[in-house]
């Protein structure tokens, strides 16, 4: 192992709204009532740490909003930014996500508010140097898991962040992943598009409400976070008897009794017993992870067999 003092290394200065470590999040263990946890925006984490010749799946750092977030440079090296246009600055000078770049000793790093999309990603060398806990660094407040010290804490100032490794790769992303980052700056008047595998209780909507909820907009609400995005729009409602709880996926369009969707992300419970419409692709996961409040979504049915060839070809793109 490389000497630690020639690891690119960063010391919070002043916190922001939430950062948080994540990785792919903690897989296998939803048995024991521990939630999944991960990359809101898996994508862009991995396409952060693809610039850097990282496994796509190394621990990184997930910046939600900005909201003033400094660093100081405490060792020089290289880093790699994707994801939300968070207005970040290396010592005053713009700083685009989508590429690579290099830090002097001494040079401050900030975020401060949403510009394009909700979650910026920071990748290093190597991926953070975080010991896993069952499995995963991912920070899951609520369980009190992962992050910088086990217990899944935000990112708190003082804390000081240091790559694993000093080995680098260095690549450009490719258009693929080009579009993906400028898919975070939605078009004017447009709403985003999430597909959507229909569930078990898919039949038991009325028409009327299958029709309102694939033929209209619907708004992110305010109250969204990393366990769920509530969208508010037409009132959707079922027929049937009251359910048995059980597991719940990422994605899942849950309708409770006010017939306004709720979509559950990485931070859920793991067992729920609200009726579902189905649950969004973990492609569309990552884009309504990106979604700030207000932004216009619309839901779109696709087949499971297309919903994997999708994931497919974004796990491909890692691979080259």
């Amino acid at each position: 192992m490389s000497d630690v003092k020639t690891k690119t290394t960063l010391r919070v200065e002043r916190s922001g709204a939430l950062a948080l470590v994540q990785d792919a999040g903690r897989l296998g263990v939803r048995h024991l009532g521990v939630t999944q946890g991960g990359a809101a925006d898996w994508v862009s984490l991995g396409w952060a740490n693809w610039l850097l010749g990282n496994a796509h799946d190394a621990p990184g750092l997930e910046i939600t909003m900005g909201g003033g977030l400094l660093f100081k440079v405490e060792q020089a090296g290289t880093l790699a930014l994707c994801g939300a246009d968070l207005a970040a600055t290396l010592d005053g000078e713009p700083l685009a996500p989508g590429q690579a770049f290099e830090v002097a000793s001494g040079q401050l790093l900030k975020f401060e508010r949403p510009v394009a999309g909700l979650r910026a990603y920071l990748a290093f060398p190597g991926g953070l140097d975080v010991a896993p806990v069952l499995g995963s660094a991912a920070s899951t407040v609520r369980d009190g898991l992962g992050g910088l010290d086990g217990e899944g804490r935000v990112l708190a100032s003082g804390d000081v962040l240091t790559a694993a490794s000093n080995e680098l790769s260095l690549r450009e992303l490719p258009a693929s992943a080009q579009a993906w980052q400028q898919s975070l700056t939605p078009k004017e008047g447009e709403a985003l598009e999430l597909p959507l595998v229909v569930g078990a209780q898919i039949a038991e909507f009325s028409g009327d409400s299958l029709y309102r909820a694939f033929n209209s907009e619907w708004a992110v609400d305010g109250r969204a976070d990393r366990m769920g995005v509530r969208l508010t729009g037409p009132r959707l409602e079922r027929d049937g008897a009251g359910m048995v709880s059980e597991g719940i996926p990422l994605g899942a369009v849950q309708v409770p009794a006010d017939g306004q969707p709720i979509i559950l992300l990485n931070d859920r419970q793991t067992i729920g017993g609200y009726p579902r419409l189905g649950a969004l692709t973990p492609l569309a996961c990552a884009q309504l992870g990106q979604c700030v409040p207000g932004a216009r979504v619309r839901l779109a049915a696709v087949t499971p067999g297309q919903a994997r060839r999708d994931h497919l070809e974004v796990l491909a793109g890692w691979q080259s």
